[in-house]
Parts: C-alpha cells; sequence; structure tokens
C-alpha cells in the first residue's frame, strides 16, 4: 500500500515530489527545509530554520498518524557544518530518547540557500 501524505501545515512541494509517502509502516518524508508555511519564505537565522524543519516534519508525521518521534532515520544536509552542535541542541529539545539513527553531510548548496535540509523516515505502527 502507497499513499501520499499531503498537509498544509508544511510547505508545499516546490518540485517534482510529494511532501510525505506513507509505504506500508514506513513513511518517507521529503526533505524540508525551514519555509514558512503560510508565507513559502525562509525564515530568517540558523537556528530559526532548524526549528522551522522539525516544525514542518512534525505536521507532516501528524498528518500521517505518527509523531516526530516515530521517526527512524534522519539525514541532516548543512552548508557548513560547523552548525552541527547547534543541531544537536535543537534535536535534544525537540526528540525523545532514544533517538533515532542519523547521518550529517556538508554540502555546497540548498534549495532557496537554505542553510539545512532534512530528510526523514519514520515508522507508523
Amino acid at each position: 500500500m502507497k499513499k501520499v501524505i499531503h498537509t498544509d501545515e508544511a510547505p508545499e512541494a516546490i518540485g517534482t515530489y510529494s511532501q510525505a509517502v506513507l509505504a506500508d509502516k514506513l513513511l518517507f518524508i521529503s526533505g524540508q527545509i525551514g519555509l514558512d508555511p503560510n508565507t513559502m519564505e525562509l525564515v530568517e537565522g540558523f537556528e530559526e530554520e532548524t526549528i522551522q524543519v522539525f516544525n514542518n516534519i512534525s505536521a507532516i508525521c501528524k498528518e500521517a498518524g505518527c509523531t516526530i518521534n516515530d521517526v527512524i532515520k534522519f539525514n541532516v544536509l548543512l552548508t557548513d557544518l560547523s552548525n552541527f552542535q547547534k543541531v544537536n541542541e535543537i534535536m535534544e529539545k525537540v526528540l525523545k530518547k532514544p533517538y533515532p539513527a542519523r547521518a550529517a553531510y556538508e554540502v555546497s548548496a540548498l534549495p532557496k540557500n537554505s542553510s539545512i535540509e532534512i530528510e526523514s523516515i519514520a515508522y507508523k505502527e
């Protein structure tokens, strides 16, 4: 079973993809950047972008019937790896233990000149 997930509480897709796809019990969430879903503008500041990314992921999880704490894997893309510790601090506030698996990469650029993008996979009971 495959179902496309969409919510107005997260940014519209800005390309040929869905916000998320539920395949059986796995929720594949497209990469989220710090776009405010109401304005479709990037919020200002690294910390604000990161918090908005997690808000967007949470909204998509909620629409699918789970929570951000059901995420089993995050792939974090950063334009500056020196922000890695700040991501850890924010994740510690947003997530409950046990934490999901994660990878983090520095990349040369991200859509809309964002500083961070996170794609996620959640497990829905």
